[in-house]
């Protein structure tokens, strides 16, 4: 088990880009989606994949249990899961020292760009970077599970990227 203590911030231009790592290509869903716990399924770059439980306990902290699990697993579990399937490239940049993780979305949520950071403490203070924009830390309308829930246009199942 792992605390998660996490900042999260829209991105408002691309300047970041120009020290970004090439990314991973992240899918996830989830089983579980509640108000102060979730459990989440994701694969990364169509190799790998994850089982995540996350139970929140502030409203920066959350403690985190994270498993990998065979690829094809994850691939059958996305059939049993809640909402859409979530899409999104991750990036990392690092800045004054500082490892940003920045989400380019893809599919419904093409155009929301969120960078977030994690922390030691909650009480830690980190410079901004330029391309940084307004905080969402704890703007649960932000959060990948709220973002799983959206609601789709008939007839589309929110699943049709998964092979």
């Amino acid at each position: 088990m792992a605390i998660e203590i996490e900042r999260k911030y829209l991105v408002k231009d691309k300047r970041w880009r120009k020290y970004a790592s090439n990314g991973s290509t992240l899918r996830q869903a989830y089983l579980l989606a509640a108000a102060q716990r979730s459990v989440r399924v994701r694969t990364i770059d169509d190799l790998r994949a994850t089982l995540t439980v996350k139970v929140r306990l502030g409203p920066l902290r959350r403690e985190e249990f994270q498993y990998e699990i065979p690829y094809a697993d994850a691939l059958q579990i996305f059939r049993h899961c809640v909402g859409v399937v979530v899409e999104k490239t991750r990036h990392e940049v690092v800045d004054a020292g500082q490892r940003w993780e920045i989400d380019v979305y893809h599919g419904i949520h093409q155009g929301l760009t969120v960078a977030e950071i994690e922390l030691q403490s909650e009480s830690d203070l980190f410079p901004r970077p330029v391309w940084l924009g307004i905080e969402i830390t704890g703007e649960f309308r932000y959060s990948n599970q709220v973002l799983a829930m959206a609601r789709l246009a008939p007839g589309q199942s929110g699943r049709e990227t998964i092979s």
